[in-house]
């Protein structure tokens, strides 16, 4: 399956052997962890819910005030935040694996191999490594028919939802990723940028050559003219839309774009444009149909 070939470059450097350093890059090939008494912690809310769909047990989750944990795991071990987990507690659940997305590979890894733990690095980049990450998932932990279900119920629906835009011009996007007082553009290896691929758009910046994100100076973005202009949060949603108000409201090359001009601008839901993919996916592409292609 297209998917499973996926899978082998999306996590390539998944398994990460701490005693040795060795790398597993076909990991449907370790068949003694398909027992139900692997011991998983997931350490973001995304790789807790594709456990969740998995039907798989977890004894640790991450802690966090934006998500809800699924009920399956609501007296879990809670090991901290998904950027800085407690690697003390870590340690004392013996895990077999920890579960990441890979986003902060190169910051976590090291630190699952310092207290001696297996790391499984999720690509929550897009909608399409979810799925990847979610077959492999299933291969590895006998979870194969869970896995085949949502890859079908994804397959359809992305069927759908591109046949509603079949012979419509597909419009040219900046995306802009925020923090409260900067921000940076987002490309089409960020999860923001791959839903806006999904939906259609074709962002100015491409896939930045593989980097999710990139430093661009109002003036080389001007020189792109886009269509339209999406401006996500990364954090603090309220504090980023004001910033943001305030910068093109104040910043006066942004009045001669013309989607400024044309009142093509847009701030999308901090809920639903994250910096990993979820299975809130299809309510994201439909937020975007009627920015990119105007309301029907």
């Amino acid at each position: 399956m297209k998917l499973k070939k996926i899978f082998s470059l999306c996590l390539a450097g998944a398994l990460a052997l701490s005693a040795s350093g060795c790398v597993n890059q076909h990991p449907e090939q370790n068949t003694d962890d398909v027992s139900d008494e692997v011991r998983i912690v997931a350490t973001s809310p995304a790789a807790v819910d594709i456990c969740d769909r998995l039907e798989l047990d977890l004894v640790g989750v991450c802690s966090s005030t934006l998500s809800t944990i699924p009920e399956r795991y609501q007296n879990v071990t809670t090991v901290g935040t998904a950027m800085s987990p407690d690697l003390e507690i870590l340690k004392s659940l013996n895990p077999d694996y920890v579960l990441s997305p890979n986003s902060l590979q190169s910051d976590l890894q090291p630190k699952y191999a310092s207290i001696g733990v297996n790391s499984l690095f999720l690509n929550l980049r897009s909608v399409e490594g979810m799925y990847a990450s979610i077959e492999g998932l299933g291969e590895k932990f006998g979870r194969e028919e869970q896995a085949q279900a949502l890859v079908d119920e994804y397959e359809q629906f992305m069927e759908e939802y591109r046949s509603q835009n079949e012979g419509k011009e597909s419009p040219t996007v900046l995306v802009l990723m925020g923090l409260p007082g900067s921000y940076i553009v987002a490309t089409e290896s960020s999860y923001v940028g791959n839903l806006v691929k999904l939906a259609g758009g074709i962002n100015v910046y491409g896939d930045g050559d593989g980097q999710e994100f990139l430093t661009a100076n109002t003036e080389d973005m001007k020189t792109k003219e886009p269509d339209i202009i999406l401006r996500a949060a990364h954090a603090l949603p309220d504090d980023v839309v004001e910033m943001f108000k305030e910068e093109f409201e104040t910043n006066d090359i942004w009045k001669h774009f013309e989607a400024v001009q044309e009142g093509r601008v847009y701030d999308l839901p901090y809920e639903l444009f994250g910096m990993s993919a979820k299975f809130n996916y299809p309510d994201a592409l439909e937020v975007l149909q009627p920015l990119l292609y105007g309301e029907e």
